[in-house]
């Protein structure tokens, strides 16, 4: 796997703020679980992280949730059914905190864990200073019901401009954002969810779902959609497996 970096087109974020990015070199820093000590971003400098460069068929499934508890289960059910052990979750603060049983159920079905935040607000139009207060929330509330953590975000919208990135990445913090979004979010029908999923793929992708209550067909989507990349012969990866010492591209390609 090589290493590469585009101009960042950011995903749902108001437009004027893309960046131009050099190509980096990887450490082989990695996300591990009830850490105090601070761990390096998966990233030398700040980037946004789309997909990674490879010819092996691997992509990681990535589900973001803010608020509800209807969704989360029967999407845990369907990748416990389909044997599906890797896919990385992001977590909001305030989620967590008032819906501790079904965090802790992702914890221990051994998913990997990751930071969306705490108020669910576009951080390029804040300060700084209301971005680390956030993340730090954030991070609070996932090490106090946890006992996790984590390396890694996904803004809220995945809005971010160039201080987000700075910010983030001085704290030790790698940006995820998704090549592939199923776009379930619109609730656009089943078969629109997996169609889209299954045309965009590409080795070494990063998939953009949801558990949150608001996206109501993404549990009935997801089963033909782990199938059809099995069929397709992509298996499945955390988000840091995926990245750790790979090629990333700061693009949707």
């Amino acid at each position: 796997m090589k290493r590469v970096c585009d101009t960042i087109q950011p995903h749902r974020v108001k437009p004027g703020t893309a960046l131009l990015l050099t190509a980096l070199t990887f450490g082989s820093s990695y996300v591990t679980y009830a850490k105090t000590k601070t761990e390096a971003p998966l990233s030398k400098t700040p980037e946004a992280i789309y997909k990674v460069q490879t010819n092996q068929k691997v992509v990681a499934l990535t589900f973001d949730i803010s608020w509800g508890e209807k969704s989360p289960g029967p999407i845990l059910d369907i990748l416990a059914q389909k044997h599906v052990d890797k896919a990385t979750f992001f977590l909001s603060g305030p989620w967590v905190l008032h819906h501790q049983e079904i965090a802790k159920r992702i914890k221990s079905m051994g998913f990997e864990i990751g930071s969306h935040g705490y108020m669910h607000k576009n951080y390029s139009e804040f300060s700084e200073g209301w971005i680390r207060e956030q993340v730090q929330k954030a991070d609070a509330s996932l090490q106090e019901v946890l006992n996790v953590k984590t390396r890694l975000i996904r803004t809220p919208n995945g809005d971010f401009n160039k201080q987000v990135l700075s910010t983030l990445h001085s704290m030790g913090y790698s940006t995820i954002q998704w090549n592939t979004d199923s776009l379930d979010w619109m609730n656009p029908g089943v078969e629109a969810i997996k169609n889209r999923v299954l045309t965009r793929v590409v080795p070494g992708d990063i998939i953009l779902m949801h558990a949150s209550d608001s996206c109501k067909q993404t549990h009935l989507a997801l089963p033909a959609v782990i199938d059809g990349l099995r069929e397709k012969g992509y298996h499945f990866a955390t988000v840091t497996e995926l990245v750790k010492g790979a090629a990333t591209h700061s693009t949707v390609q």
